[in-house]
């Protein structure tokens, strides 16, 4: 192992329902988070023929704020605050939990009848403790609204937070650095010390060499803090860089909640139970509009 990498994690498949798999790189057994990145999840590339697609059924969140970030493909979110868009290459989709949101992800139905290949990534990041209980907020970033620059011979854009200079207009309450790259012709570039406190650079496709490591596909690497980083990134490779400030406290993840307190965690459970008993009435979680399934509680 390179001294200038803390640890690399390999993925594990998970399946989230209706068909939808994921390589989940986040969390790991001995490393919970990286900065404020709680959960990594890699889906595609996956080719789906005319008339068929994925439906992810909606499903409640607290605690955390979701980050999708597409290479290929298109993603028809929905949510309970009336959010109804598509979601394309080069975009961000930034949807904060907070006290409570119920959400879904479907095929578009464009892409639904012509067929499509999708190929993304979905973060989740912990909201500090005195955000936790926030009010539920999603904002949708288009690519020509995120900062592009070229990261020695990567095209690459920062998502969230600060990174190599530019500054991404994504408002979390939290130092945070996210950074999407592809490198058609190979790339070149150091990490320098001050870019974040804790920091990883994960290959969604391709390869990387650090320190004469080699980062394969699918391969995240924990890098040293405090130090500069020399970074080599193969032709054709596709990568994102994730890291910054610790959280102010561990977390806890149950199903998809997240939180400190287990009894709250249990409380969202309860909340998610019981709202699908009385129909979604007066009820703490509703269904986004025009949605009638759900996925239950495990």
């Amino acid at each position: 192992m390179s001294d200038l990498i803390e640890q690399i994690i390999s993925p594990r498949a998970r399946d989230l329902g209706d068909g939808f798999k994921v390589r989940r790189i986040l969390p790991f057994h001995n490393r919970k988070m990286v900065g404020p990145f709680i959960f990594f999840d890699h889906f595609g590339p996956v080719d789906y023929a005319p008339g068929q697609g994925f439906d992810v059924r909606p499903h409640p969140h607290i605690g955390l704020a979701t980050v999708t970030f597409l290479f290929s493909g298109a993603i028809a979110h929905k949510d309970t605050l009336g959010s109804d868009l598509v979601i394309r290459p080069g975009a961000v989709n930034w949807m904060t939990a907070g006290r409570g949101i119920c959400h879904s992800e479907r095929t578009p139905p464009p892409e639904r009848a012509a067929g499509q290949s999708l190929h993304g990534i979905q973060t989740w990041v912990a909201l500090p403790e005195e955000d936790a209980e926030t009010a539920p907020d999603f904002v949708h970033h288009p690519a020509d609204t995120l900062p592009e620059f070229d990261l020695g011979g990567a095209q690459a854009r920062v998502l969230a937070g600060t990174a190599f200079g530019h500054t991404s207009p994504v408002e979390y309450p939290h130092p945070i650095w996210y950074v999407g790259a592809e490198a058609p012709k190979g790339a070149q570039f150091t990490i320098t010390a001050d870019e974040a406190v804790e920091r990883a650079l994960y290959v969604a496709e391709g390869h990387a060499s650090i320190g004469g490591q080699d980062v394969n596909e699918s391969e995240l690497a924990i890098l040293v803090p405090g130090t500069d980083i020399p970074v080599q990134i193969a032709s054709g490779s596709r990568f994102m860089l994730a890291g910054g400030t610790p959280m102010d406290s561990p977390r806890l993840i149950d199903w998809n909640f997240v939180g400190t307190d287990k009894a709250r965690i249990e409380q969202a459970k309860e909340d998610w139970r019981r709202s699908a008993e009385r129909e979604w009435i007066d009820t703490p979680f509703t269904l986004p509009e025009g949605e009638t399934d759900y996925i239950p509680l495990p």
